[in-house]
């Protein structure tokens, strides 16, 4: 099949770009690199079924007809989205309609790339949280441009489903982490990571005692996968049930990079979930799926990235 890939520039989407042409198809990645980088599609340069297209999918757009429209568009990161609140607000909304759009002229399948953050902060009684839980976000908070844009994304697609009768399906993705991760993004991972391998103290908000549940980038995007092939239409999560503090993860981070880092603590972000782990009962049912990667092997698969990243910096201070 011919796939377009919106967001193919970022961490996410250009795994998924990988996979796909994986799997045999023609794939076309669009992206504005507002946070997605070429670097990340250098790979597949000399890839005859692949092709890169920068442009901004908040513009209505035609690049003929597909048979697969995967919408992985948007800033994602903490640090991205507080600093491209305004664009991350318009891709998840004007940007949406537009891919939907395509798929819809295209009577292609559509896959929309949600988030946990749709949960927002979310009482232990919702906690792990199933598909079914509608959330506790705060809609004027500094998080709210993401959280958001992402439940209005969710709207539109259902709405599409509803009223035009567009194939659509939604993963809402949970903490995910690997190469090709941007190093200053502000997440958990590549924060300590970065930190770890530069000698710094690691920053811990809060007393750490918060907790996340992080999913490897393969398990990510083969769940993915499985749920494009599906017929779950419903959101499904992704992600990995596996529930660590963020000490623990600070701790583990620590062990495997061999670093005698301290932990320094900072005050908690306003917002900021204190629980975050997914109910996966339902993508073990219909998909078939669970991840198989420990966040123990899951870092050590993911070092020798962080460390070449690491090193280019410094080398390019020199």
């Amino acid at each position: 099949m011919r796939a377009l890939v919106t967001g193919g520039a970022g961490f996410l989407g250009s795994h998924l770009c990988d996979a796909l042409l994986g799997e045999g198809h023609s794939v076309l990645a669009v992206d504005n690199l507002l946070t997605g980088s070429v670097s990340n599609l250098s790979h597949l340069k000399n890839e005859p079924r692949f092709e890169f297209r920068l442009a901004d999918i908040c513009k209505p757009f035609d690049y003929g007809d597909f048979d697969y429209v995967f919408n992985f568009a948007s800033p994602a990161s903490p640090v991205d989205y507080s600093q491209h609140g305004i664009e991350t607000l318009k891709v998840g909304s004007i940007g949406t309609m537009n891919a939907l759009e395509v798929a819809r002229k295209s009577r292609a399948k559509f896959l929309m790339a949600s988030t946990s953050e749709c949960y927002g902060d979310p009482p232990p009684e919702a906690h792990p949280q199933q598909e079914s839980y509608w959330g506790n976000v705060n809609p004027i908070g500094p998080r709210s441009v993401y959280d958001e844009a992402k439940r209005f994304s969710e709207a539109m697609t259902v709405a599409y489903r509803r009223y035009h009768g567009t194939d659509t399906r939604m993963v809402r993705i949970f903490n995910t982490y690997g190469p090709r991760l941007q190093m200053n993004d502000g997440r958990v991972i590549s924060n300590f990571m970065r930190q770890a391998l530069r000698g710094e103290p690691l920053s811990v908000y809060g007393n750490g005692s918060q907790t996340r549940s992080f999913c490897y980038v393969s398990d990510e995007i083969e769940g993915i996968l499985k749920l494009a092939h599906s017929n779950e239409y419903g959101p499904v999560n992704i992600g990995n049930p596996d529930e660590f503090t963020i000490l623990e993860c600070a701790k583990l981070v620590l062990e495997v990079t061999g670093a005698k880092s301290k932990i320094e603590f900072e005050p908690l972000p306003q917002d900021d979930p204190k629980q975050r782990r997914p109910d996966i009962t339902l993508a073990r049912k219909a998909l078939g799926w669970e991840p198989k990667v420990k966040l123990r092997e899951g870092l050590k698969l993911s070092l020798p990235y962080f460390q070449e990243v690491v090193n280019a910096v410094v080398a390019a201070q020199v």
